[in-house]
Formats: C-alpha cells, structure tokens, sequence
C-alpha cells in the first residue's frame, strides 16, 4: 500500500506541466511551437528566458517535493524515494490531461536527483550546464546525465531494486530525446541560444 501511495502522490505532482499551463495562458498549446515538446527548454524558445527559467524551477520542485513528502511518510524504507521521483518523472512525461503528452523529464529528474542525493545532483547540475553551453543542445546533456547517475550508482553498489528504477526511468527519458538526437545529426536541432 505504501508503494501505491508514493506512486499516486509522485504521479499527481508529476502531471502538474508547468509550460503546458504558461502556453494556455498566452492562448496556444506549447506542443505546437518550437521542439514540441511540453518543457523548460521550448518554453525558453517560445516565451523568453524568464518563463523558461520558472518552469525549470517548478519542474524540479515538484519531483523534489514528491519525494521528500514520501520519504517523510515512510522514512525506513530506502526504495520509497526512488519509486516517488520516478513515478514524478513518469507523471512529467505522461500526464493523462494531455493524453499522455507531456515534457522529456529531465528537470524533474534532477529534482529527484537533490531529494535522494543533493551532492551529485550538484555535480550533475554543473555538468549539463558546460555542456550545454559548449554544445549548445540541452538534450545531450539530459542523455548523457541519466547515464552518468545510473553508472555511479551500479558502482556504488545501490539496491538492485533502486537501480533498475534508475535505469528504467534513464531509458523512458532517452527514449523521449530519440528525435532530438536525430535533429542535431541532421543539424535541424533548435540550439538552446536561438529563438524558434
């Protein structure tokens, strides 16, 4: 029962797609500009740094809240953070208003990164940050976060459960950026400091 709880409450703060709502306030669909997609980045494209800034911010909010709510609630089970953050991520990506529609993940994942272990969550921050500038496309450093996070814990000898929650969640956000890497081969990708 606690693991259904955690699922429901990490799902429901999930679904809560921040540039989808800032995109109807303005009178259009974020997923029919820029990239298409429900998040930080195109609404940055779509509605200025400013708006894209807030929406990485609550992004990340809402899968560190689910988190910390959850473990709060079952404070001695190690797994419950990890199915918490995962299902806010799964909630990100496929929220059921939109049907099933929604964001790549990759804010809430960090924001489920600093609930579970806030010292690689940093390192990481600063990672897609350089590589976001020096390549310009947020997507490779999405990819290339969620494989780093997934080695580190197989090397540290994490729960094979809270590891195959990692990889699982790791491979649904790869999945999600599949066109993005198709775009930059074909140097069709929309660079985050141009405006779609």
């Amino acid at each position: 029962m606690e693991y259904l709880i955690c699922s429901i409450i990490g799902y429901c703060l999930g679904c809560l797609n921040t540039a989808y709502f800032l995109s109807k306030s303005k009178g259009f669909d974020i997923r029919d500009r820029g990239s298409g997609n429900a998040g930080a980045s195109n609404v940055k494209i779509n509605l200025g740094w400013k708006a894209g800034v807030m929406t990485a911010v609550i992004d990340t909010l809402k899968a560190f809240l689910a988190v910390l709510i959850c473990k709060n609630l079952y404070p001695a089970n190690d797994v419950i953070p990890f199915v918490a953050g995962a299902c806010a991520i799964i909630g990100h990506i496929f929220p059921f208003y939109m049907n099933f529609k929604g964001g790549k993940g990759y804010a809430c994942y960090i924001g489920f990164l600093l609930a579970i272990n806030w010292k690689l969550a940093l390192a990481m921050i600063l990672y897609g940050v350089v590589v976001t500038l020096v390549s310009n496309y947020i997507a490779l450093a999405t990819i290339s976060t969620t494989i780093i996070v997934a080695i580190y814990y197989l090397v540290m000898k994490e729960s094979t459960v809270n590891i195959v929650i990692l990889l699982v969640v790791s491979l649904i956000i790869i999945f999600k950026h599949r066109i993005n890497i198709v775009r930059i081969l074909n140097h069709e990708e929309i660079g985050l400091r141009k405006r779609g």
